[in-house]
């Protein structure tokens, strides 16, 4: 009698674990440092929310007690609502103005390259850059408000950066006039990526062109729209440098951020424990928004899968 052949399964699993051996190896050292400095440090910063840890840290446990202080504070409560004006705005803003770029550079204009370098520009600047050319840019006394009226208009005002009920909306402009080239570089991928034959087919059925672009090319680069939207989410939750360099959170608190107040208790008021209850607050707020997508994109069972 001949005996039954060995099951292979073992023997394959270890080939295909010796194969990965050394790729696993490889990013071992990266997902340590994941561990350590993003998972380890919002651990810790959670955990010091619920002490009473002032210059330095301490280890007691005083419960929601700084989370009752933090939502008692006006300076917190005004920086919540300033960001979710700007957030509001901000992509709203980014994603309309970046749209209809790529539309404009999708028609094959003339100069293609240089407009695309032109608008994708600024993006290549960091903040800080971009605040300090606003500043001066917005700035009345030596600004757009100067120069107009130097050219013969001497009753042009435009002050909304030391207006406290405009200037958020001045974060707003220099926001989207730096962000709006990386959404339009996303959507023209989009764009560029449409059958020529969709656009005959409309032509021939005479369809109106803004119908076409908002009832089926939209649809179609989705993707790109909620890519981008998600960057951009990003962006306004650690909004901090282009404050600074603009405002400072001014005139008084008017343009004050849930950054700017975290890093100021943090750095400067030596309040350990308020600043990091504010930062596990953006923590919970930004994880609350980001959710549903992720449950949508990566989890939620996708239509036909047994």
């Amino acid at each position: 009698m001949t005996s039954a052949p060995a099951n292979p399964a073992p023997s394959r699993l270890r080939a295909r674990l010796r194969a990965q051996l050394p790729a696993a190896l490889a990013l071992a050292p990266a997902a340590i440092i994941v561990l350590v400095a993003y998972v380890g440090a919002m651990v810790w910063t959670v955990r010091l929310s619920f002490t009473s840890s002032k210059m330095l840290p301490v280890f007691d446990n005083v419960g929601f007690a700084q989370y009752q202080r933090l939502f008692n504070t006006e300076r917190f409560i005004f920086s919540a609502w300033h960001i979710l004006i700007f957030g509001v705005l901000f992509i709203a803003g980014c994603l309309v103005l970046g749209f209809l770029l790529a539309v404009f550079i999708d028609q094959r204009v003339r100069f293609e390259g240089l407009l695309r370098t032109i608008f994708l520009y600024p993006f290549a600047m960091s903040f800080i850059v971009t605040g300090l050319v606003w500043q001066w840019f917005l700035n009345p006394e030596l600004g757009l408000q100067k120069v107009v009226r130097d050219l013969g208009f001497p009753n042009f005002s435009f002050d909304w950066i030391v207006d406290q009920n405009l200037v958020v909306y001045t974060l707003v402009i220099a926001g989207v006039w730096q962000s709006s080239g990386l959404v339009m570089a996303i959507m023209l991928a989009g764009l560029r990526g449409i059958d020529s034959e969709l656009w005959k087919a409309t032509r021939i059925d005479a369809i109106p062109t803004w119908r076409v672009y908002v009832s089926i090319v939209l649809p179609m680069i989705a993707p790109m729209v909620v890519t981008a939207a998600v960057l951009l989410a990003v962006a306004v939750a650690k909004l901090y440098d282009l404050v600074v360099a603009m405002t400072k959170g001014g005139p008084g608190l008017s343009s004050e951020v849930p950054a700017k107040f975290i890093m100021d208790n943090l750095f400067e008021r030596s309040n350990v424990g308020l600043g990091t209850a504010a930062a596990t607050v953006l923590l919970v707020t930004v994880i609350a928004i980001l959710s549903p997508w992720i449950y949508a994109e990566h989890l939620r069972p996708k239509r036909g899968r047994r």
